[in-house]
């Protein structure tokens, strides 16, 4: 790998230093040799490649997003002191009760109306049937951060070639960067099952709580094995696809048929770009 001596000069050393700099001169290649370096053969550099590459990508998604977007709705709620306005009704009967009796009314027996945005759950599918090494394997590093940032309640990452596995479950709990290093230890082979994938994905989303739901793949979207694409996209509530640039026909023909969102990625330092352009900030 090119500007690997740099980086580690010697064993079970990671210089970030080093990596820092080739970061600011081609992010695509630095990014894609962290991700190599998490499957080093090396323990301790494995280790460190590991640890750095679960912070590096939450930082490089770490600004403020919403949990979801769309119109919001007036709910009710206990009082808060300078949210919402008092809702008369809810509150009438402790109202009446205080005044009888002479005494101040418990603010916890108050209510307010307020406008709260739709909750959010993400399910992203991760496909692992092409090349896993390399950049496209720290774009799904940064696609499972992304995911994890937006929404650390609930995701859920799945990877997915001719079967599907779990990096994070819906029902799991786990930490950003756990589920960052599940999915760099992932490996490319074999067939790519799209139906399955996508069957998955609503399977999953329907554990959530969340008001809306929604399955980003990661892909191509060119399926190798048999099965219904279209009935098995349209188990989605919603559906968000991300195709390597230039390489995009079959993922937009999937978007379209079910009326979702398309974007590219040129390479992994434009994937958060990428996810802003479909998820929204």
């Amino acid at each position: 790998m090119e500007g690997f001596a740099e980086v580690s000069p010697e064993v079970g050393f990671l210089n970030e230093e080093a990596l820092a700099e080739q970061m600011e001169e081609n992010p695509d290649e630095a990014l894609g040799m962290l991700a190599e370096l998490t499957g080093a053969t090396d323990p301790e550099l494995r280790r460190l490649a590991r640890r750095l590459a679960a912070r590096l990508f939450l930082d490089l998604n770490n600004h403020e997003r919403p949990d979801g977007k769309g119109v919001g709705r007036l709910v009710t709620t206990r009082y808060v002191d300078g949210v919402g306005d008092l809702d008369i009704d809810a509150s009438l009967g402790s109202i009446v009760e205080a005044r009888a009796s002479g005494e101040l009314v418990d603010p916890e027996e108050l209510r307010i109306r307020s406008w709260a945005r739709p909750s959010v759950a993400w399910c992203l599918l991760v496909d692992r049937s092409g090349s896993m090494h390399g950049q496209p394997l720290a774009t799904a590093g940064l696609a499972a951060a992304a995911v994890a940032a937006r929404q650390p309640k609930e995701y859920a990452v799945l990877s997915f070639g001719r079967t599907v596995i779990a990096p994070k479950a819906m029902w799991e709990t786990r930490s950003a960067e756990n589920v960052i290093e599940r999915t760099l230890s992932l490996r490319g082979h074999g067939t790519t099952d799209i139906a399955a994938a996508l069957r998955a994905a609503a399977w999953q989303l329907q554990y959530a709580s969340a008001q809306r739901r929604v399955a980003v793949i990661l892909s191509d979207c060119r399926a190798t094995e048999p099965g219904d694409v279209g009935a098995a996209a349209k188990m989605l509530d919603e559906l968000v696809v991300i195709a390597p640039e230039g390489d995009d026909a079959a993922a937009i023909e999937l978007a379209d048929m079910v009326g979702g969102r398309w974007t590219t990625v040129a390479g992994p330092s434009t994937l958060v770009a990428a996810f802003d352009r479909v998820l929204g900030r």
